[in-house]
């Protein structure tokens, strides 16, 4: 196993003790889910499994289709994180925030990553934790403000950090640490677009400078050759539109989240408030942010399910953002040997899921005809990128037209799941001022 004679290096003990580490590791992503099975609400009456939450909950999570193929083929340790952050999650459900602010603080120091949803747990601690009262009117009473409690959160923070940091700082390799969590020179976006805003900005760039060069309004001499859809990480400048850098994402970020945190600072709305704002944090980062991978779509998916097993019109937003979001993770898996299981596992996993949410919510369909008609294009899409496209001649000299019609058609579905969460806020604190 420790012959490594070059980078390809695969021998079958090594391959067999990676594979059971990701299982083994999977033990704390089951543990998470046992607990968030705890905190749903259980519908009295019914003995059907299916109208059980907690069932429905715990085979949307431990089957989920995504986080399958990315620990298990694509070969990952996403599921022993996503088991942190549920697991923290579930202890705020419960009103454990000391035990759910340092399963965060120790997820935070293993993969930076869930810095995308590190507003909504400061804001919801301050708010909530902290504060301990509210005045009649909802809001913040400032003089109800607990020191000890306040002090005890910064001591999790401070100890899990100095934990982690600490023997880098001692070396003077903090600068080298932090210019590899934040490697600016990467570029936009990732050599397969995640299905973000900056795909459509991208494939909007790409088609006005194909139409300036048929109408002879630009050079095609003069504009950048491929550099977006050449497959390499890297930097790159857009031919018409303006660049992106990364000071422009951070601000869109910001301002795409900053509803999400001011809602539950002003209306808190007690845990599940929270976690609406994590998952709105969550695609807020993943719809502006810099550089972003299309896996990070599960930091939304999978939090999405304790909501969607819980009321009707989550359970639709999950069923587009997760057969969306599902479909976008199909290139990670790219060879035509690997075809049939992933179709397989997806189409088990998505048929299950609408029909046991539609069970569990028993009144007609979760979908508007155009969300079906949506749904039902991704069909058409992989069609023509897994089946049609490969036979046809194009595949030499346009290889990355399956990647971009993927990304440019998942946007559009994370874009609208996106914003449906974001309406439903607004109608929950449109109700609360009624009241």
């Amino acid at each position: 196993m420790l012959q490594v004679e070059n980078l390809n290096y695969a021998s079958p003990p090594t391959v067999l003790f990676q594979r059971l580490s990701v299982i083994f590791t999977d033990l704390v992503f089951i543990f998470a889910v046992r607990e968030c099975c705890r905190c749903v609400q259980v519908q009295k009456g019914s003995q059907d499994v299916l109208s059980r939450p907690s069932f429905v909950l715990a085979a949307l999570l431990l089957w989920n289709f995504g986080l399958l193929i990315v620990d298990h083929i694509h070969f990952q340790y996403n599921g022993f994180l996503f088991g942190f952050l549920l697991l923290s999650v579930a202890k705020h459900l419960q009103s454990q925030h000391l035990q759910g602010a340092l399963l965060f603080a120790i997820l935070l120091n293993l993969k930076h990553i869930y810095l995308y949803v590190a507003p909504a747990y400061g804001i919801y601690l301050l708010r909530s934790y902290c504060f301990t009262q509210d005045n009649k009117d909802g809001s913040v009473s400032w003089t109800s403000l607990s020191p000890l409690r306040l002090l005890g959160l910064c001591a999790i923070v401070t100890s899990v950090c100095a934990l982690s940091f600490g023997p880098f700082i001692a070396m003077g390799q903090l600068p080298q640490v932090l210019s590899r969590l934040f490697p600016f020179k990467r570029g936009l976006c990732h050599a397969y677009w995640a299905p973000n805003i900056w795909a459509l900005y991208n494939a909007l760039d790409k088609v006005l400078a194909m139409l300036g060069v048929r109408l002879k309004l630009l050079e095609e001499a003069e504009l950048p050759r491929a550099s977006m859809t050449g497959g390499l990480v890297q930097e790159f400048q857009h031919a018409v539109l303006p660049s992106v850098s990364p000071p422009i994402t951070l601000v869109c970020t910001l301002l795409s989240i900053l509803p999400a945190v001011a809602s539950i600072w002003r209306r808190p709305r007690g845990a599940r408030g929270f976690l609406r704002c994590l998952l709105l944090c969550a695609l807020g980062s993943f719809m502006f942010g810099w550089h972003v991978h299309e896996k990070a779509i599960l930091l939304a998916i999978l939090p999405l399910s304790i909501l969607a097993v819980e009321s009707r019109e989550d359970a639709g937003i999950f069923l587009v953002l997760t057969t969306t979001g599902h479909y976008s993770l199909f290139p990670l898996v790219f060879t035509p040997a690997e075809l049939p299981i992933k179709a397989a596992l997806m189409l088990a996993f998505t048929v299950f899921s609408f029909a046991a949410l539609r069970k569990l919510h028993s009144q007609g369909s979760l979908l508007h005809p155009l969300e079906i008609l949506y749904l039902l294009g991704l069909v058409v899409v992989a069609i023509a990128c897994e089946i049609v496209f490969p036979l046809s001649p194009w595949q030499q000299r346009l290889p990355f037209l399956p990647l971009l019609a993927t990304s440019v058609y998942c946007s559009l579905g994370v874009c609208y799941s996106f914003l449906r969460l974001y309406v439903s806020l607004l109608r929950a604190e449109g109700k609360h001022k009624q009241l």
